[in-house]
C-alpha cells in the first residue's frame, strides 16, 4: 500500500469504465476515499460499487453529467457532505472522436470539446471551494495532442486545449498549495474495444517499449500525480505512451 495514499479524497470524473475505474479501484485499495461520477452506464456503475466495498465503505458511485453546471453544483455538495473536502481531483471523463474535417459539423464538434475540454474547467470550478492545501488535479488528455490525428481534428483539437489549461490552472492555483498536472496516455488498450489486429500492430511497432498501454499504467502515473512524492511538480505533463 502507498502509504502517501491513505486516506486522501479524491473525486474521480468518468471512473466506472477504462482508465477512469482502473484509477478509482487503485487508489481505493490503497488507502484513499474514492468518490466516482459517471453519466448513463448503471451496469458499470454497479459494478463498480461492488469492486470499490471490497476496499471499504467510504466510497460512492454517483451519477452526474460533467457538462451540466447544475449537476456539477449537486455533485460538490455531495461531496462536502461525505467527505468534506477534497484532497484530489482527476479529470478523466471524455468521449472520442473520429470524422473528417469537411464531414465534420457544428453539433460534433461541440459534443467533443463540451465534454474533454469544457467539462475539465466546469469540474474544477465547482469543486474548487473543497481543494485543500495542498491538494492535486490530475487532468487527463492524450499524447496524439501533439502529433495530430487523421480524422479526428476535434478531438486532437480537445486534447492540445488541455494542455494548455492544464498549464493555466496551474500558475492561477498554485499560490493556494494546489497543483495541477496532464497525463497523457497513448493507445491504451482498455479491453472494451479491441483494435483490429493490424491496427494494433502497427501501433505497437511504433512504441519504444513494443507494446501497448494498459489501464494501470496511467493509473500508476495518476497516483504518483496524486502523492506527496510529486510535491513539487505542477503544470507537467507525463506521457504514458510507451515512447511513441
Amino acid at each position: 500500500m502507498n502509504s502517501d495514499l491513505v486516506g486522501k479524497r479524491v473525486l474521480i470524473t468518468g471512473g466506472t469504465k477504462g482508465i477512469g475505474r482502473a484509477t478509482a479501484v487503485d487508489l481505493a485499495q490503497a488507502g484513499a476515499r474514492v468518490v466516482v461520477c459517471h453519466r448513463n452506464d448503471d451496469f458499470s456503475a454497479a459494478r463498480l460499487v461492488e469492486e470499490l466495498a471490497g476496499s471499504g465503505d467510504q466510497h460512492a458511485v454517483i451519477r452526474a453529467d460533467v457538462t451540466d453546471e447544475s449537476q456539477l453544483q449537486t455533485l460538490a455538495d455531495q461531496v462536502r457532505r461525505g467527505l468534506g473536502g477534497l484532497d484530489a481531483v482527476v479529470n478523466n471523463a471524455g468521449v472520442d472522436g473520429h470524422m473528417r474535417l469537411e464531414d465534420l459539423d457544428v453539433e460534433e464538434w461541440y459534443r467533443v470539446l463540451n465534454v474533454n475540454v469544457t467539462a475539465y474547467y466546469l469540474v474544477v470550478r465547482a469543486v474548487l471551494p473543497l481543494l485543500a492545501d495542498p491538494s492535486s488535479v490530475v487532468n487527463i488528455g492524450a499524447s496524439v495532442a501533439l502529433r495530430g490525428r487523421q480524422n479526428g481534428s476535434h478531438y486532437t483539437a480537445s486534447k492540445a486545449a488541455v494542455h494548455g489549461l492544464t498549464r493555466s490552472m496551474a500558475k492561477e492555483f498554485g499560490p493556494r498549495g494546489v497543483r495541477v498536472n496532464l497525463v497523457a496516455p497513448g493507445v491504451i488498450d482498455k479491453g472494451e474495444d479491441d483494435l483490429p489486429p493490424q491496427v494494433a500492430k502497427t501501433i505497437v511497432s511504433m512504441t519504444a517499449l513494443g507494446r501497448l498501454g494498459d489501464c494501470s499504467d496511467v493509473a500508476n502515473a495518476v497516483a504518483f500525480l496524486i502523492s506527496d512524492k510529486s510535491r513539487y511538480i505542477s503544470g507537467c505533463t507525463l506521457h504514458v505512451d510507451g515512447g511513441m
